[in-house]
């Protein structure tokens, strides 16, 4: 974590909100950086660790983009995967990045990023719907550890935007809450209605994905760490077909 930071998030902390959170959801966090693997993980084959935890957004993108063309290339490191690392993040973490993406089970960012124990904050929802509760998930790294970036992650053929176009589309009611994802979607398929795209399913994935960003980027309290450089909040697409990660908003410069 740079210096120039340090200040702010000392005053924030000071607060009581880290206390509070890490007494309801036993998350706690650091702001070390992160040892290579020890000799014994070198000699079993595991992968070391990154020496150091990106402190900025773009070192923090670029850590994440290289881990899915490893991905996508086949030559995964696994880092963050052997017993010394869960023995370090056991009683503090510190990750660098919020994936929000699908509960689609083809989707989960550990593995398509390439990462490990400790790298990164998870939120999944149904077509990565927010509301409140998930909203302030979201915001938990950013607020009390600066964790400097935020994905949010939709991918191809999702089921759960799909389901809801058609409902939208037919005037129908979802089963259960279901229904509450359709709600929420509806700001998606209203702008895919006007596009009129010749794949309006996919269209509203992407249209969604690039509102919930944007939403999260101008949320009273991300829009001033956005301001500073401090965070940087990214829509992306993921390919079922090819396994790579598209940018889409938002991408933090070098």
């Amino acid at each position: 974590m740079t210096g120039a930071r340090q200040p702010q998030r000392r005053a924030f902390l000071a607060g009581g909100l880290v206390t509070t959170a890490a007494l309801i959801t036993g998350c706690s966090s650091k702001t070390d950086s992160t040892p290579s693997a020890s000799p014994a993980a070198a000699a079993t084959g595991a992968s070391p660790s990154p020496t150091t935890r990106p402190d900025s957004p773009w070192t923090a993108f670029a850590r994440l983009m290289d881990g899915n063309e490893r991905w996508v290339d086949g030559t995964l490191q696994h880092p963050d995967r052997d017993p010394e690392r869960r023995e370090l993040v056991s009683q503090e973490q510190d990750p660098y990045g919020v994936i929000l993406s699908c509960i689609d089970s083809r989707v989960p960012p550990e593995l398509l990023f390439d990462t490990g124990l400790g790298d990164l904050f998870v939120l999944r929802t149904g077509g990565q719907v927010v509301g409140p509760v998930v909203t302030g998930s979201v915001e938990y790294g950013p607020l009390t550890s600066g964790t400097p970036l935020v994905v949010v992650l939709g991918h191809q053929r999702c089921g759960a935007i799909k389901a809801a176009y058609q409902a939208l589309s037919d005037g129908k009611t979802l089963p259960g809450n279901l229904q509450a994802i359709s709600d929420a979607l509806r700001p998606a398929f209203r702008e895919t209605v006007k596009s009129k795209h010749p794949d309006p399913v996919d269209a509203m994935i992407r249209i969604h994905v690039k509102q919930t960003s944007a939403a999260l980027r101008s949320n009273k309290d991300l829009a001033p760490l956005v301001a500073k450089g401090d965070l940087a909040v990214v829509s992306a697409y993921y390919s079922l077909d090819t396994g790579k990660v598209e940018v889409l908003t938002g991408a933090p410069a070098a």
